[in-house]
């Protein structure tokens, strides 16, 4: 099995599964060489243990007992295991760049460790920057002022945050987070505390399980925050199908409410507009939630929120009209409109490089030109 990693994966597989047959509960999973056994209690965890390493013994598998972690914390797959929390072991990050080669090992190693320590793009965006060129891997790299101050921030994350196990008992929730145009989101669960006036040291009942993130760049040149919500949810629906196996209780998306009257029908009109949260949202049973939940750090990375607000006017509106159009061939933004004063019309007209859509973007100027106009 040296040779062959597929073989090394299956043939262990082919004798695991009688087990996870037998036991129930208990769940088995390996990788390689490596066995995590979980049980919902002490009884039914020892006699899982016992079938397997009596399967794997009986199949020429020789075990080394001082391996066989039986207490917390327990290491798998690069993975710190404790009672109530879950960090990756001690990472050793690389300070000393000298080529883009280890720029990539570097933002490789943070990448991997972001779902369990919510590392957002705003603090790897100084690394990933320094891998912009098509240069050969041995080509000069050195951190900058911005990237070390960053990894000063990233070694200070590594050493005080944490992501809880999962409670089979709490349903999961999901919570869009972060401010444009990098957005992030939690997946979590919230555990009812009951407190007292005497107890100031009560159990957080936020329980942090990973953080979904989205591409450091996007694929389209303009994207809608509504788009990016719906690929945020999109990513994070897929990946509790691979960790859990079920959907969420509730999807929590942020929203500005301007009045204290808020209907569904406002909520099924913001899902019907945009075909993105559509597609995110098929087949999703559970709740969408415009509100969160009290919690401090929800406070301080909700920085984005939907709007409500309609910026349409039922009745025409006495103000400057101004007509806007863009060409891909001729590179021109313009802007026409009449002068109220003079009745002359007018024009204004930039060169855009790149493609119409950004021409058409471009107008946006308008509002900055009349400023002190109804337009």
């Amino acid at each position: 099995m040296k040779n062959s990693p597929s073989i090394c994966q299956w043939y262990p597989s082919s004798l695991l599964s009688p087990v996870c047959a037998a036991v129930g509960e208990a769940i088995i999973l390996h990788y390689m060489d490596n066995v995590l056994v979980c049980a919902p209690n002490d009884d039914l965890l020892s006699h899982t243990l016992d079938l397997t390493i009596d399967s794997l013994v009986a199949a020429g598998f020789k075990l080394q007992e001082e391996k066989i972690q039986r207490m917390p914390p327990w290491k798998y797959l690069c993975l710190e295991i404790s009672k109530w929390t879950t960090v990756p072991q001690k990472l050793a990050v690389k300070n000393n760049i000298k080529t883009l080669a280890d720029v990539q090992q570097l933002c490789g190693s943070l990448n991997w460790v972001r779902p369990w320590l919510g590392l957002t793009t705003e603090d790897l965006d100084p690394h990933f920057n320094l891998l912009k060129g098509g240069e050969e891997l041995s080509s000069p790299r050195t951190l900058t002022q911005e990237a070390k101050a960053a990894l000063e921030k990233i070694q200070d994350c590594m050493a005080t945050r944490q992501a809880n196990r999962c409670k089979s008992d709490l349903p999961l929730k999901f919570i869009v987070l972060g401010k444009l145009p990098h957005l992030h989101g939690m997946i979590f669960q919230w555990e009812r505390v009951e407190k007292s006036k005497k107890d100031k040291d009560c159990r957080d009942p936020l329980l942090i399980i990973e953080w979904v993130f989205l591409s450091h760049h996007q694929s389209k040149r303009m994207t809608r925050p509504q788009e990016l919500v719906a690929e945020l949810i999109r990513k994070a629906r897929s990946r509790i199908r691979e960790l859990a196996g079920c959907n969420f209780e509730c999807i929590h998306i942020p929203t500005e409410i301007n009045s204290s009257r808020i209907t569904k029908a406002m909520l099924e009109h913001l899902l019907h507009e945009n075909e993105a949260l559509q597609f995110a949202l098929d087949s999703y049973t559970g709740q969408i939630s415009i509100h969160w939940p009290a919690h401090k750090l929800f406070r301080e990375q909700i920085e984005f929120k939907f709007s409500l607000k309609s910026v349409q006017s039922r009745r025409p509106s006495m103000a400057l009209i101004i007509f806007t159009d863009a060409s891909g061939t001729s590179h021109k933004s313009v802007l026409t409109w009449k002068n109220p004063q003079t009745q002359q019309w007018e024009k204004d007209i930039v060169e855009v490089e790149g493609s119409p859509e950004v021409g058409e973007l471009v107008a946006v100027r308008a509002f900055e030109s009349f400023l002190n106009h109804s337009i």
